[in-house]
């Protein structure tokens, strides 16, 4: 039985990575907190996803995940936290954080990919550098171009995501060890 599928990913790895942009979908059900006006990126779980798919499902198949993520949004699928989705997402205010999910979800693999030995610090710190540091630096001079902000004012108004973001950069690095831990073979 061949259980390849083109371009050398087997099935499982397609389950994966189907799994794991549903994950990030589902993590769009917890209600967005908006603050700081409608207009700018909510805050909302689906990061997380980000992160969990870099730090368990290493660089190819993690980016792979948030690409088909991507995908299914631009589409149309109502797939983003408070039921967004859409092609005009993806070009508005957060469209910088978004389009760089896949990316952070690669970075993220590729450091885990090559330090299979990391402490929780280390990968605390490669969950954090893919999943804020990365993220951050697409999404901010993005988020002052298209809406008009400036990038001093985007920067002000981005530090009041941190904490969340940290608390998520937490909680990926647990469940990605547990997980790591469990299943050796991820």
């Amino acid at each position: 039985m061949d259980t390849t599928a083109p371009r050398g990913l087997a099935t499982k790895d397609i389950v994966y990575i189907a799994l794991f942009a549903a994950l990030t979908a589902a993590l769009g059900l917890m209600p967005p907190i908006h603050f700081a006006g409608a207009a700018l990126p909510p805050i909302s779980a689906q990061s997380l996803g980000v992160m969990l798919a870099g730090a368990v499902l290493g660089s190819k198949r993690g980016g792979l995940a948030l690409l088909l993520f991507i995908a299914l949004v631009a589409v149309g699928l109502p797939l983003l936290s408070g039921g967004r989705g859409g092609f005009g997402v993806l070009i508005g205010t957060s469209g910088g954080f978004l389009l760089a999910w896949p990316l952070c979800a690669y970075i993220i693999g590729y450091l885990m990919e090559k330090d299979t030995a990391a402490s929780p610090i280390k990968t605390g710190l490669y969950v954090a550098f893919g999943g804020i540091v990365v993220m951050y630096a697409a999404g901010i001079p993005w988020m002052a171009f298209i809406g008009k902000l400036g990038l001093p004012k985007s920067l002000t108004i981005m530090v009041a995501y941190v904490p969340g973001d940290l608390v998520k950069v937490g909680l990926a690095t647990v469940i990605a060890r547990g997980l790591r831990r469990a299943y050796p073979n991820l």
